[in-house]
Formats: C-alpha cells, sequence, structure tokens
C-alpha cells in the first residue's frame, strides 16, 4: 500500500476500529484461558483510545508506543494457540502495513517468530510475516535481520514440500530486498558525502565499518552465502542448520546477475567478487576440468565428487556467463580461466551433456559481441596471453567438423538410429527429406530449430530441476554450434559495422569543425582487425564445410549470409586476404563445377547443387550489390564470374545498358534447368540493380569496378574487329548503366569512363559504335541535368569535364556519330541552357566545329543550336563566351553549302549586337573582371596578354571581333551574304557604336572599314564582266546585276556608303583620335576612285556619300535627323539609307546606355561642348581638292574623235557632284580665294556643257516646249547663290569675287544664243534627236541662261556699288554680253531672251547708271558709255526683221518694250547729262531724233505701213527730245548746246516735211496721199502741239531767242496746210493751230527784253 492510502483519516480511522476490534477478540478469545493477556488486550484498547484522543499525528504516536501497543498480540502468540496466535499475527501484519512499528517492537516481533519456528507452529504465516515486515520499513538491520533471514533458511529445509518451496521463494526475495535497500540506500546518499576513501588492506571487518547500515547487510549476507557454498561456516547468519550447495549457487547468480552496479561501485563487494566467489567457481569447476570420456562408466548416477555432476556443472557455468557478462572488466584474469575452461569442455572427450551445457554457454557469449571484442583486446592482443576469442572460434570450428567425423561418440541417446546412415540411405525414398539438414560423405545430422537469432535461449542451462544429466537428441548441438556460429558472424559484423559507420560520420563531423585537426588514432581500428585475423580462418573453414554439407535453402542462405558479412567487413577494413578468401568461397559455390574458375572437387553434382549454385550466384551478386565498396581488387574475382554467368544465363543488354532476358539463349542450354529458368527475371533483375547499387561504392571500389569493364569491354572490341556477329555490348552497357548511377560523384570515373568510350566511338562497327556514342552522349547529358552538389554553376572544373568529350566526338569523322553529337548539344541547350557557364566555349567549339565538306544535314543541325544559343542564352552564358559565338556566328556565315544559312547567321550577328548594346554596362563590368584576372595571369607568368586586339578594352574587344566576322562576310564571293552583311555591319556600327571607347574607334576605321573598303574596292576592279546567266538554278536575275562586276558594285556602293554615314554621324568622336585627318583622306581617296569609276551606280553614290561627310552638322537624334536631312535637300535615295537601321529591325535606341558609359569612362561624347567647333579647315580644304579632282576629271571633255565608247558622266551625277559644292562651301568659305573661284567656274561650266545620251533624255528634259531647267542647271546656279550669298555677308575683303561671279553668270548667259559645245563631240539639238539612237544631245540652254540671267540682275541688284564690282567694270560686261540678245532681238532662239534682255538691262542701268554718275570722275565708267550707246542703237534700231505673222497686239507689246527703253533715257540718262560724256549724250540725240521723225523703215510695203509705223515710239522720242531741250536744269554750256541743237534739228524737220506735205497735196489734187506721208503729217502736227505745251509750260528765260524764230515761222506753213481733204489731218492741224494764241500778245520794248 502506498503511503498515501495508510495515512489518509479515513484509513487511519479504519485502523483504530480495527485494532480495537482485534483486541477485543483476543480479549474474548483468552478471558478463560489466558487472562493476563486478556488484561493486556484491555488496557491495549484503553491506550489506543487514550493515544487517539490526545493525538493530531496518530500515527506517530502510535509508532511511538508501539512496544506497547504490540504487547499484547506477542502475548497472545505466546499462548501458542493457533486460533489467537493467527488473530494476532495478522494484528501484527496490519500495524506492519501500516508502519507504526518501530525497531524495538520489531526486534520483540522477530524473537517471537523465532519461537513459534522453533516450536514449528505457523509455518506460512511466518514466512508471510517475515516478508511483510522486511517489504514495508526498512528498521530492520544487523542481527535482527540476520535472525529473520536465517528463520527462512531454517523453514527451507522443513520437512514439509510446501514450507519447503515457499520458504526458497521467501529466502529468494528477502535477499532481493536486502539487496534493493542497499540500491536505494546508495540512491538516497548519491551526491550527499562521497564516500570514505577506500580503506587499505583486506581486513573485511575493517572495511564494513565504512558501509552504510543497509550497504552493511547486504555485505554480511553475500559474504556468508560464499561461506555457506564453500562449505565453511557462515559469519552473520547464525543460526544456520543446513544448507545446499545447488540452492547456494542459484542465490548468488540471482545476485550477481540482478544487482552487479552494487559490486560495480562498492569496493568492498568487488573485493569479496574477487577473493571469494572466483576461487570459488574455480575450485568447483575442478571434478570436470579432471574426467575423461570412458575413463569411467558413463552411469547415470549422481557421481561422486570427482566425477561431473550435473546440477552444479550446470549451475557453475551459469555463474560463470553471468561474471563474463557483468563483470569482465573487473575479473580479466579470472575470466580468462574460466573461458579456457569453456572452450576445453567443447572437446570431443567431454560427456555428451558437457559439451551441450558448453556449447549452449558458448552461445550465449557469442551473442554478446561487445564482450568478444573486449576479450580479443584483453587476451588475443596481449603479448603473454591466451588467444582466447581465436581459441573460442576454432573450437567451434573442430566441434562442427568433429560432429561430422564421430557423429556418435558418447551419445548414448542416439544408439536407435545410428547417424552414420542417412535416411536416403536407410531406403527413405529421395525426395522425401523435408527434415532441414546436414550432409557430407554420408554423415546426416538433422538441423533443429534451438533458438531466435540473435538470442542465446539455452535448453539444458535452464534445467534447474534435473539431477539427472539429460539425454541429447541428435543435430542438437550441432544445431547450437551452428546457431553460435552465426550469432558470432552477425554479432560482430554488425557491431563493428556500426562503430565503422559512427566512426566515419565522427571523422567527418571533425573534418568539418576543424578540418586541419590530427586524425584520430585508430585504436578501435586495430581491435577490430585483430578479431577479423583471429576469427577469419576457422569462420571460413566452419562456414564453408557446412555450405559444402548443406540441404537447406535456409541454412545455406545463412551461411552465404555470413561469409557475405564477412567477405564486406574485411573489405571495410583492408584486409584483403580473408576478403578474397571468402569471395572466393562464393564465387566457387556459384558455379557449376565445370565453370568453376579453379577446379573444385565435390563429390555431388546432384540438381539441388545447380539450385544451390543459382543461391550462391545471388549472394555473389547481393555481395556485390551491397558491399561493392570493398571488393576492390577482387571485382575482377567477381566481374568475371558474373561474366559467366551472363553467358550461361544468355542475357542480352536493352536500352539504358539493362540486360534482360535474349531471345535465344546461347550456349549450351543443358547447364540451364526449368528450375533455373524461374529465377532467370530476378536474376536479370539482381544484375541490373548491381549496377545501380556501384552509386554506393567508394572511390576507390568504382575503379576497380570501372577498370574490370573497361577490360572486358576492351577484349569486346578487339573480338568485333573484322567479325560480323553481333558485337559483345554487354561492357559498354554497364560503363554506362555506371556512369549514370554514379552521377553524384562521376569526377572520379568520367577520364576512364569516356576516354573508352571514345575509342569505341570510333570503331568501324557501327553497331558498336552506336553505342559508343550513345553511352557517351546519353552519359554527358544525365551528367549536366544531375543535381550536384556544389552545382555545377559553382563547379566549372566538373563542367568542363563533362562536356569535354562532347567536343572531342567531333574528332571522330564518322557522320553518325557527328550527327548524334550535334543532336546532344540541342538536348543540352534546350534542357541546361541557363546553366552551362565555363561550359559555353566548349559547346560553342562543338557547335562551331564545321567544315564545308560535311554536307547540309549536319551544318544544318549544329546552326539550328546556333540560333538557340543566340535567341535564348546570350544572357547565361559568361562573357567571355561572346566572342566565341560572334565567330561562331561568323563561321556558319561563311560556309558555303547553304546560303540561307548563310543569310540567317547574319541576322544572329545582328541579334547578337542588339543584346551586346542592351546589357552593355554589364557585359562591360563581367570581361573587365575576367580581363583583369587574365592580365595578373599572365603577368606572373611574365607573358602578354593574347586576345585579340589587345589594348582595346575588352567590352571593346568584342564589338571588334564582331566588326570584323560581319568585315570578312562583307568580301564573301555570294552577292546575297556580301550585301546582308554589309547592311548588318553599318546598321550595327551606327547605332551601337557609341558604346565604344575612343581609342577603340582608331581600330574600327582602319582595321575594320578601311581594310573592308580596300577589299571590296580590289574585288570591285577585277570583277568578271561576263555576264551571269541565271543565279544557281531557275533564279531569275535582273538585267542591273547580271554580271559578277554589276553585283560587286553594288556591294561597293553599300560599302561607301556605311563608312561615310559612320564618318558623318560619329566624327566628333572620330575626331578625337589622333590620325582622323589621315582617315579623312583615306576615305577621300576612296570616294574619289569610286566617283572616277566607269560605272554609273559606284559613282553616283560615291557622291552620295560624299555629300554625306559634308552633311557634318551636329549629330541629331533619330527623331529630328529625317526633318534636317529634307532641309539639306538630300536625294531621297540618300534618304532612305540614311533611315535604314539593320536588316528589317527597328533600331533600339537608348541614350540612358551612353550616357552611363560616358560617365563610366569620361568618354568625349559625339557632340561637342557647346560654341567649342573643332577646327576643321584642313579637313575641308582636303575635300574640297577631291571634289575639284572629281570634277576636273569628270567634266574634261574626251580627247579622242566621235567614239561611240567614250564614257561621259551622266546627269545625275554631275548634278550630285555640284550639288555637294555649297555643303562643302560652307566649310571653306573662310579661305575660298578667287582661284578657287576660278577653278569651281571651270568645273560648273564643264558640268553643264556635257551632253546627254539620246536614250536617257526623256527622262531628264522636259519636253522641248516647256521653259524648264534640268537638275544640273538648278544645282550650278544654287552653286553660284550660295557663294554670293556668303560674300554678302561676308568680310570685304571677299568682295572681290563679285566680278567673278558676274562674269561666270553672263558666260551662262551668251548660252541663250550660242550653246557650249563638249569636246568635239556631235550633239544634235535636242529637237532633233530620236530617242531610239545612241547619240548624244545637246541641253536646251535657254532657260538656263535666262534664269542666269535673273540671278545675274538680283545680284547686281545688291552688289552695284560694291568697290570690286565698279572697279572690275561690271556693268560695261553686263552691257556687252545683253548686248548680244538685244542685237540679235528676233533672231535669238527664244524670242523669251531678248525680252529678258530688255527688261534685265533696264533694271540693271536703273541700279547702275546712278552708280556710274558718282563714279563719273574717277573715269572708272568711262569705256561703259559706248558700250551703252550701242546696245541701245542695236536694240532700237535692230537689224533683224520681227517674224511675218506677228498680231497688232504683239506688235504693240514690243513697240510699249521700246518706249520703255526712251523712258530710261528720258529719266535716267538725259536729266544727268552734265555727268555723262558728251559724245555719249550726242549719241543718245541722235538716237532720239532718229527716232522721232525717221522712225519707219524704208524697206515696208506700204501695205504693212499702218502696222510698222511705231507712232508712240516716235512720240515718246519726241517727247523725250523736248522735254530734254527745255530742261531748266541745263547747268553746262555743254547741255544747252547739246539742247538747243535737238530742237533747231527738230523744227527744221517740221518745217520741210510740212512744206513736203502741201506741196505733194497740192500736185496729188484728188487722189489721197500715201498713209506713210498722212501718218507722218500727223505725227508732226502733233510734235508741234507738244512743242507748244512745252513752250507754255516752261520758264521763258530757259528758251533760246532762236527757237522762237523758228517756232513762230512755223505758223505761215501750218496755216497753208488748211486746205488738206484728210480729215484726220484737219483735227490734228486744228489742234496744232490752237496753242498760237497764248503767244499771241502785243510787242514789248527791246530794252525789256533785252538779253533773253
Amino acid at each position: 500500500m502506498s503511503r498515501m492510502t495508510t495515512s489518509s483519516p479515513e484509513a487511519v480511522k479504519r485502523l483504530l476500529e480495527n485494532m480495537q476490534a482485534d483486541l477485543r477478540s483476543l480479549s474474548m478469545e483468552c478471558k478463560k484461558k489466558f487472562p493476563p493477556v486478556k488484561e493486556a488486550a484491555e488496557s491495549g484498547i484503553v491506550k489506543i483510545k487514550t493515544i487517539a484522543a490526545r493525538n493530531t499525528d496518530i500515527l506517530a504516536a502510535l509508532k511511538e508506543n508501539s512496544s506497547e501497543v504490540v504487547q499484547p498480540f506477542l502475548m497472545g502468540c505466546g499462548t501458542k494457540e493457533p486460533k489467537i496466535t493467527q488473530l494476532c499475527l495478522a494484528a501484527i501484519q496490519r500495524l506492519m502495513s501500516h508502519e507504526v512499528v518501530s525497531e524495538a517492537a520489531a526486534g520483540n516481533i522477530i524473537n517471537m517468530l523465532w519461537q513459534l519456528m522453533e516450536n514449528g507452529l505457523e509455518e506460512l504465516k511466518l514466512l508471510q510475516t517475515v516478508l511483510v515486515l522486511l517489504t514495508t520499513n526498512t528498521i530492520v538491520h544487523d542481527e535482527v535481520l540476520s535472525k529473520a533471514i536465517v528463520l527462512c533458511f531454517r523453514l527451507h529445509f522443513t520437512k514439509d514440500n510446501i514450507t519447503n518451496n515457499t520458504a526458497a521463494a521467501t529466502v529468494r526475495q528477502v535477499v532481493t530486498v536486502v539487496f534493493e535497500r542497499m540500491v536505494a540506500e546508495d540512491e538516497k546518499f548519491k551526491g550527499l558525502t562521497e564516500e570514505p576513501p577506500a580503506v587499505q588492506g583486506n581486513s573485511n571487518r575493517r572495511s564494513v565499518i565504512t558501509l552504510r547500515p543497509s550497504a552493511k547487510d547486504a555485505y554480511m549476507l553475500f559474504q556468508d552465502l560464499c561461506q555457506l557454498v564453500n562449505a565453511d561456516a557462515p559469519y552473520w547468519l547464525v543460526g544456520m542448520t543446513e544448507m545446499t550447495r545447488t540452492f547456494g549457487l542459484e542465490l548468488l547468480e540471482s545476485v550477481l546477475n540482478d544487482f552487479p552496479e552494487v559490486f560495480l561501485q562498492h569496493q568492498e563487494f568487488s573485493f569479496l567478487l574477487k577473493e571469494r566467489v572466483c576461487p570459488l567457481v574455480i575450485k568447483l569447476f575442478s571434478p570436470n576440468i579432471k574426467f575423461r570420456q570412458g575413463s569411467s562408466s558413463s552411469a547415470s548416477s549422481p557421481a561422486p565428487v570427482e566425477k561431473p555432476y550435473f546440477p552444479i556443472c550446470m549451475r557453475l557455468l551459469r555463474v560463470v556467463s553471468v561474471l563474463i557478462k557483468h563483470f569482465y572488466s573487473l575479473l580479466v584474469t579470472e575470466c580468462e580461466i574460466f573461458l579456457s575452461l569453456l572452450v576445453k569442455f567443447l572437446d570431443g572427450e567431454k560427456p555428451q551433456w558437457l559439451r551441450a551445457v558448453a556449447v549452449e554457454s558458448v552461445h550465449r557469449l557469442c551473442v554478446q559481441p561487445h564482450l568478444l571484442r573486449s576479450f580479443c583486446q584483453s587476451y588475443d592482443m596481449k603479448q603473454h596471453s591466451t588467444k582466447v576469442f581465436r581459441d573460442i572460434v576454432n573450437a567451434l570450428g573442430s566441434f562442427i567438423q568433429s560432429l561430422f567425423i564421430l557423429p556418435s561418440a558418447g551419445n548414448t541417446s542416439s544408439t536407435s538410429t545410428p547417424a552414420t546412415t542417412s535416411p536416403c540411405a536407410a531406403g527413405a525414398g529421395s525426395g522425401l527429406i523435408t527434415q532441414a539438414a546436414f550432409e557430407y560423405r554420408g554423415t546426416w545430422i538433422p538441423l533443429m530449430n534451438v533458438s531466435v537469432q540473435g538470442s542465446a535461449k539455452a535448453t539444458y542451462l535452464e534445467m534447474l530441476d534435473k539431477v539427472e544429466p539429460p539425454s541429447i537428441p541428435e543435430g542438437y548441438a550441432m544445431s547450437v554450434a551452428f546457431s553460435a556460429l552465426l550469432d558470432l558472424v552477425r554479432g560482430i559484423t554488425s557491431m563493428m559495422e556500426r562503430e565503422l559507420n559512427k566512426q566515419e560520420q565522427e571523422a567527418a563531423t571533425r573534418e568539418e569543425a576543424e578540418p586541419d585537426g590530427p586524425p584520430q588514432e585508430p585504436k578501435a581500428r586495430e581491435v577490430w582487425e585483430e578479431m577479423v585475423r583471429a576469427c577469419w580462418c576457422g569462420l571460413l573453414a566452419a562456414l564453408s564445410l557446412l555450405l559444402d554439407a548443406s540441404t537447406d535453402e535456409t541454412a545455406t542462405e545463412s551461411i552465404l549470409k555470413a561469409e557475405l558479412s564477412m567477405a564486406s567487413l574485411c573489405g571495410r577494413l583492408g584486409l584483403v586476404t580473408p576478403r578474397d578468401a571468402f569471395i572466393t568461397a562464393v564465387c566457387k559455390a556459384s558455379l557449376p563445377p565445370h565453370y568453376a574458375l579453379t577446379v573444385l572437387s565435390s563429390s555431388a553434382t546432384n540438381l539441388s547443387n545447380k539450385a544451390k549454385n543459382i543461391q550462391c550466384m545471388r549472394t555473389l551478386l547481393n555481395l556485390a550489390h551491397c558491399h561493392g565498396a570493398y571488393l576492390g581488387s577482387s571485382w575482377q574475382l567477381v566481374l568475371a564470374t558474373l561474366q559467366h554467368l551472363v553467358w550461361i544465363l544468355g542475357l542480352k543488354p536493352s536500352v539504358g545498358g539493362v540486360l534482360k532476358p535474349g531471345r535465344a539463349v546461347e550456349g549450351p542450354s543443358t547447364v540451364l534447368t526449368t528450375a533455373v529458368m524461374t529465377d532467370l527475371p530476378v536474376i536479370s533483375n539482381v544484375l541490373s540493380r548491381l549496377f545501380e547499387s556501384s552509386q554506393y561504392l567508394d572511390d576507390v571500389s568504382l575503379h576497380h569496378l570501372i577498370n574490370a569493364l573497361c577490360s572486358l569491354s576492351m577484349e569486346a572490341m578487339e573480338m568485333a574487329y573484322g567479325n560480323n556477329k553481333e558485337p559483345s555490348l554487354f561492357a559498354v552497357a554497364k560503363l554506362l548503366e555506371t556512369g549514370l548511377v554514379n552521377m553524384d560523384r562521376i569526377e572520379i570515373l568520367w577520364r576512364p569512363l569516356t576516354a573508352h568510350l571514345l575509342e569505341v566511338c570510333q570503331h568501324p562497327n557501327a553497331r558498336m559504335r552506336e553505342w559508343g556514342a550513345e553511352a557517351i552522349t546519353s552519359l554527358i547529358k544525365a551528367g549536366l541535368s544531375f543535381k550536384h552538389e556544389p552545382p555545377l554553376s559553382q563547379n566549372q572544373r566538373l563542367q568542363l569535364l563533362l562536356l569535354n568529350p562532347l567536343k572531342e566526338l567531333s574528332n571522330v569523322l564518322h557522320t553518325d556519330i557527328r550527327q548524334k553529337q550535334l543532336e546532344c548539344v540541342l538536348q543540352i541547350l534546350q534542357n541546361q541552357g541557363d546553366s552551362l557557364g565555363q561550359g559555353w566555349p566548349l559547346v560553342l567549339g562543338v557547335i562551331g566545329a564545321i567544315r564545308n565538306d560535311q554536307g547540309e544535314s549536319l551544318i544544318r543541325t549544329a546552326f539550328q543550336c546556333l540560333q538557340l544559343v543566340v535567341t535564348d542564352f546570350l544572357p547565361t552564358m559568361p562573357c567571355m563566351c561572346l566572342q566565341i559565338v560572334v565567330d561562331v556566328a561568323g563561321s556558319f556565315g561563311l560556309q558555303n553549302q547553304e546560303l540561307n544559312i548563310s543569310l540567317t547567321s547574319i541576322g544572329l550577328l545582328w541579334n547578337i549586337s542588339d543584346y551586346f548594346f542592351q546589357r552593355g554596362e554589364a557585359i562591360t563590368e563581367e570581361l573587365e573582371r575576367e580581363e583583369a584576372v587574365l592580365l595578373k595571369q599572365a603577368q606572373d607568368k611574365g607573358e602578354p596578354l593574347n586576345r585579340p586586339f589587345h589594348p582595346a578594352p575588352p567590352f571593346d574587344c568584342l564589338w571588334l571581333c564582331l566588326y570584323a566576322k560581319l568585315g570578312e562576310l562583307c568580301v564573301d564571293p555570294r552577292p546575297a551574304v556580301r550585301k546582308s552583311a554589309g547592311q548588318t555591319m553599318f546598321s550595327t556600327i551606327a547605332a551601337h557604336g557609341t558604346l565604344l571607347q575612343p581609342p577603340t574607334w582608331n581600330i574600327v576605321v582602319w582595321k575594320v572599314l578601311f581594310h573592308l573598303l580596300d577589299c571590296v574596292r580590289k574585288s570591285s576592279s577585277t570583277a568578271d564582266k561576263e555576264k551571269i546567266e541565271s543565279g544557281g538554278g531557275n533564279i531569275l536575275i535582273h538585267h542591273s546585276r547580271d554580271t559578277a562586276e554589276k553585283q560587286w558594285a553594288e556591294t561597293w556602293v553599300l560599302t561607301l556608303a556605311g563608312v561615310a554615314r559612320i564618318f558623318n554621324t560619329r566624327r566628333y568622336l572620330l575626331q578625337q583620335l589622333g590620325d582622323f585627318f589621315k582617315a579623312w583622306e583615306v576615305l577621300l581617296d576612296h570616294i574619289q576612285s569610286a566617283a572616277l569609276s566607269k560605272n554609273n551606280e559606284v559613282s553616283l553614290a560615291a557622291l552620295k556619300s560624299f555629300q554625306e561627310i559634308l552633311q557634318l552638322v551636329t549629330p541629331i537624334k533619330d527623331t529630328d535627323k529625317l526633318d534636317a536631312l529634307a532641309v539639306m535637300d538630300i536625294p531621297p535615295v540618300l534618304m532612305e539609307s540614311l533611315q535604314g537601321s539593320g536588316p528589317g529591325r527597328p533600331l533600339v535606341r537608348s541614350d540612358s546606355l551612353a550616357e552611363r558609359l560616358v560617365q563610366r569612362y569620361g568618354v568625349q561624347s559625339s557632340l561637342p561642348p557647346p560654341g567649342e567647333e573643332l577646327d576643321d579647315s584642313a579637313l575641308w580644304w582636303s575635300a574640297w581638292n577631291t571634289w575639284y579632282r572629281i570634277g576636273t576629271e569628270c567634266t574634261r571633255p574626251p580627247s579622242g574623235g566621235t567614239n561611240k565608247l567614250v564614257f561621259v558622266p551622266s546627269q545625275p551625277f554631275l548634278t550630285a557632284l555640284i550639288q555637294i559644292f555649297p555643303a562643302l562651301y560652307q566649310h571653306i568659305a573662310g579661305g575660298f580665294s578667287m582661284e578657287d573661284l576660278k577653278k569651281l567656274g571651270v568645273i560648273l561650266h564643264g558640268a553643264v556643257s556635257v551632253p546627254i545620251s539620246s536614250d536617257s533624255s526623256p527622262f531628264i528634259l522636259p519636253s522641248y516646249t516647256e521653259a524648264v531647267l534640268t537638275s544640273l542647271q538648278e544645282a550650278v546656279l544654287t552653286a553660284l547663290d550660295v557663294l554670293q550669298k556668303a560674300i554678302c555677308v561676308g568680310s570685304e575683303n571677299l568682295q572681290v569675287m563679285y566680278p567673278a561671279i558676274f562674269e561666270q553668270l553672263l558666260l551662262f548667259v551668251e548660252f541663250s544664243c550660242k550653246p557650249p559645245q563638249y569636246g568635239k563631240m556631235e550633239t544634235k539639238h535636242v529637237a532633233n534627236a530620236k530617242y531610239n539612237q545612241a547619240e548624244w544631245v545637246a541641253l536646251n540652254y535657254v532657260p538656263f541662261a535666262e534664269r542666269s540671267l535673273e540671278v545675274m540682275v538680283d545680284l547686281y541688284h545688291k552688289t552695284a556699288c560694291h568697290k570690286a564690282v565698279i572697279n572690275e567694270k561690271v556693268l560695261q560686261n553686263i552691257i556687252k554680253t545683253l548686248r548680244i540678245p538685244l542685237g540679235l532681238k528676233y533672231a535669238c532662239p527664244a524670242e523669251s531672251t531678248w525680252k529678258l534682255a530688255v527688261s534685265s538691262l533696264l533694271k540693271v542701268l536703273s541700279i547702275g547708271l546712278p552708280v556710274a554718275r558718282q563714279q563719273a570722275s574717277s573715269g572708272k565708267f568711262d569705256t561703259m558709255w559706248p558700250e551703252l550707246a550701242n546696245a541701245f542703237e542695236d536694240f532700237l534700231f535692230t537689224k533683224s526683221t520681227p517674224p511675218d505673222n506677228r498680231s497688232i497686239q504683239e506688235f504693240q507689246r514690243n513697240e510699249a518694250i521700246d518706249v520703255q527703253v526712251v523712258q530710261l533715257i528720258s529719266t535716267e540718262i538725259l536729266p544727268f547729262a552734265n555727268f555723262i560724256p558728251k559724245e555719249f549724250v550726242g549719241r543718245i540725240m541722235s538716237m532720239l531724233n532718229k527716232g522721232s521723225i525717221h522712225s519707219q523703215s524704208s524697206s515696208f510695203t506700204e501695205a504693212e505701213m499702218d502696222i510698222r509705223m511705231r507712232e508712240e515710239f516716235s512720240k515718246v522720242c519726241f517727247e523725250t527730245l523736248l522735254q530734254f531741250s527745255f530742261s531748266n536744269k541745263v547747268s553746262t554750256p555743254q547741255e544747252g548746246y547739246i539742247s538747243r541743237m535737238a530742237l533747231s534739228v527738230l523744227l527744221q524737220r517740221a518745217q520741210d516735211v510740212l512744206r513736203r506735205y502741201v506741196e505733194d497735196q497740192r500736185l496729188s489734187g484728188r487722189c489721197p496721199l500715201p498713209r506713210q506721208q498722212v501718218t507722218e503729217i500727223i505725227f508732226v502736227l502733233k510734235a508741234i502741239s507738244t512743242l507748244m505745251d512745252s513752250l507754255k509750260k516752261t520758264q521763258p528765260e530757259n528758251v533760246d531767242g532762236n527757237v522762237w524764230v523758228q517756232v513762230i515761222a512755223l505758223y505761215p506753213t501750218l496755216v497753208e496746210c488748211i486746205t488738206c481733204s484728210s480729215p484726220e489731218v484737219s483735227s490734228a492741224l486744228k489742234e496744232a493751230l490752237g496753242p498760237f494764241k497764248d503767244f499771241m500778245q502785243p510787242p514789248v520794248s527791246k530794252v525789256q527784253n533785252g538779253e533773253s
């Protein structure tokens, strides 16, 4: 009961009630016979009540007074009355169970019990009471305790059987209680106080003093037990009367077994163990040691002492087992003796039962491997010690052998069935053998199931009740020995493997913690090795024998398993000899005798053997499978065996290298029985798993395995040479399989594995080769997709290792292998493209390893791979590989098997460049990091860094490689490739050139661009002019591309345009390079040679490029570019080329990137700082010289005659050439000199003079009737316009150029009347040219000349006052030139010309005459006046006749022009006569005169007269004359003279006309006068009236006296005319006579009139 239940209030209450009830009962019983007891009982009741009333803790109070409380009951027992005694014992037990008994009371109780015992009363009740007393509390010690124990012993030896047994049980329990108390006490004091120091010396009396109470009791008890067994008197258990040795040994065994810690922790007890127990055991063993079988009859009666006695012997062995198990460490020497004895007991001479019990004991040891290890450590490994462990194993082996040899020795029980004959031999039908058994050379031993594996459940060691030695059934000893053997192997192998594993783990963790720490001393390992060395021979001998003899599958399995474990263990420990021995044993057993590797002599070759062979084979596979790691060199052995097996079983390799049963089984079918056939799938499965399990092998074993497979494969290859039979692919398949499962550490086997497979790939036998390639590509793919630790991305070395064989495959010439290789690459890209990392160069190398002789399909596959790389994987590869991608893409461009691939690969190059551009910054950083590393390596080696374009930064080099590659493609023999490459290259440079650093541009310009231009120029000039019929297949070729020369021309055009564009857009960048001027010159040289090439396409394009490099305005963003170009008048063709941006792709523009690069490198971007124009003059002068050279060359007329094959430059070409000038001039205006102007003039003149070929004229010329300029002529005028505008805003000194410009323009004006000549070429007038004939046509120059004239007038308008214009007599030259059309007038090629000439003259004079007058004194205009007079005269009185079909209106219009001229004279010349030379005025006057009167042409016929008379003209002439005559501005006598002279001439003429008219009138009578004369008279009359008007308006003092005289003299003549008959004359006359009235005044005195 627990304390709680006994101390709860209810329990206490019940206790008090029960006690009172007990006492009442007692007093009742004793009332009559035993009054004292009654009284005691009654006073007891009172006592209890008092205690209950007075105390709160009733139990404590009871315990205090327990002696008194118990007294009545003790007295009751003393009555010896059974009923009373029982009542009292029950009451006492109740008190005990409530623990209310004090020590004193307990002593009293024990004494009372002792009396009862001596009286033999209530024996069972006594035992019960003792037990309750001792178990419920610990108050009983020392003598009281020993008395209680002796009491129990005494009861054990009574005559009563029940009492005996109960007492025996009680003794056992009491002994246990004593030791349990000690354990509890130790527990209680644990950690409180340390035990006192160990007492020296052996006196147990002294040593006991140091023990605590419970320990002391236990010590005394154990010591006395030893005394008793040894048949000596006890020290403490006083009062013992008898004792048996068997019971004593049992008690000793139970204490030792149950409380080992007591003996291990307390020195006193250990001392007892060594000094008392061991000597006792050895002494008791002696009869067994000396006894020999057969020396006396083996009667089964209890033997005299010297004969072995089963009960004691068996108990001794049990004690020994316990001693060895628990106290081995204390009793090393003693155990050595015990073990040696044990081994001896297995001898064949010992009695059968002794051997059986000994084997059982040995079995007990065998299941404790740690113990075995200790034996080995303590004995086998010590120098002078018995080799105990070895002896145990050997003894077991010998024991087993002896059973086969002497089966019946001492076996009395088996006489009924002689063991020498097997049941088969006894006639039982074969096949009825159901019992498991061993059979060896006719000895048949059945096998029993003796114990569960791993536990030594003994039969005979447990027969504690037997006195006689039992009879041992046949085969029992064998079965136990067999179990012991297996358990021993199992135990030590599993223990060692556990510890090895643990050790490996610890080593691993230790390495992690302190990688450089010293390796641990392999102490344990030495022990293990020693253990194996000690036992392997014995084990192998025994196991081999048993394997040979076994007829039971399970037994065989166990034996094989044991051999296997041993082989594995030896392998792990590196013990080669024992390992190979065990493996050889299994190998031998697995092959039928005639396949055995070594000759195997076996008497039995019946069917069971074949099954056993298979079983062994499975074990062998299992061994290789599970323990391959420890096979090492034995792999050779195992694989050789397996190879035989595969051959015997006829297995064939299939996909993935797995072996499957073939269709037809080769080899001697006799070998295979149907029984075996059913096992086939299992075996082939295991065989597969074997190679899978190679993943668990360690590296060395794996190498052994691979080497073995490689040598097998080499043999197979040898066999396959020159042999059509199916080659043996077993080894290749298995290499593949092994590689696949060992991916996690593929590194260690990769080289030998792939080196061998590469050899296989070159084998002439296609099947073999195919398998080689299959294996190698599968391995590479698997290797790359495997999740390695660390991942491949962090383990570059491994990755390169894996990819290397792929590269090696490129050296194989067989196409099937290359195809497989490329397919593999494609799969790798699809699956692992993202993670190839450092493997890229290798993969790209494989893709790029193409040759033109390889055929299209291979190239196509390879190209697919490349496309995949460029579209998906550029961002994932290290930037160092980008250059390789460029090279590979380039090589696909250059291959000539498949044009489409070449073109597509150029597209890829564009994509790549785009990628470079977008990821510029990242690529730059990565490349620079790598560069730094490489540079350092190179410096360490003292070599220069080996990299193309080295000094340039790495990112730039990448671009340079790209450009260089494109450059190569630009001169490919195929035009399509050239074109595509050219476009791509220039687009790339245009789009992404900003990323390059300035110095790199140097390389771009010289190594890439100019190099390319040179190549193209060379190829173009040497290209074939033969016509190409069709372009391969049935492609039609356009006529403009049907010769190689024309195709190269296209390339030249593209290239030149591209380079020029770069020079234009990147000029500011390029100009910072040192040799920009030199580059510029080279470029100009290229432009010049192209412009002068005899190919219209090239020459025109060259000019476009020239034009472009002159448009060097500050570069603009794309968005503004087009408008800017439009403003510049760039021809649309050029516009397109400027806008192009790569093959059909939008251009990605990332200004931010350019800016970032600027920040990064401080690169000067392509814009100059504001306000800081670079000094370019040298460039532009160089350009001007080039332009001049081109112009001179192409406008120089051919020297020869009219050869049709002469090359005449085309109009668009000339137009473009001249259009270049304005752009160029902007840049050279500053230094443009007269000489340059002259040069320009030559070229402009020359260009305008070039004729065009009639077949192109319809495209260039307008129809003849339209007066339109050709674009060339427009350009020429634009050029001059640009010049004059520049001079206009320029400095003074520029103005000296004006005259030259005038000169040039005047030259052009002359073209209107006489077109220019082009050398000696005959040109036809355009109107007469026939378009379909090859002849040269001169242009219609009139519109051009007229436009030139207009331009000139404008210019003069602006520049008339300029010094140079005045000094160089420009006005005179203008007049001189205009005189030509003016003089020709109606004879001009176009009527518009002279009209324009007149109006121009008028405009010029209106500006020029005032200037001339101002400068009159300087004499600079003196020569001009005669020219002017000539011009007027040639025009006003022209010699050419007007066309006949002129209408009145037209005549009047022309007359109006003449009138305008006269008006000019009247307004601009005559009023300023005093500034004008006299002769000139004289000529003018005479001209006016002539105009006034002799205005009609004498040659006119009468009929025309009315139309042709220029009446209006004459009138104006006359009026002018008059106006001039009366001018009051006459300031010099000279002028006055002229006017007087003019007037008098006029009046004179009037007088003549009138007189002649009157005369003729009179003569003609009625006949009317000719119209001409009538008109004349009318005119004169009108003139007179005009004169009169003038006189009236004029101041009188301005009129000369003579005039008056002449005027008045006219009057009579006028009057005479009145008689005329013509009404027109009459009305005119009336008007003439009217004004005379104003002059009719009375005469004034002469004086007043004086000198007027």
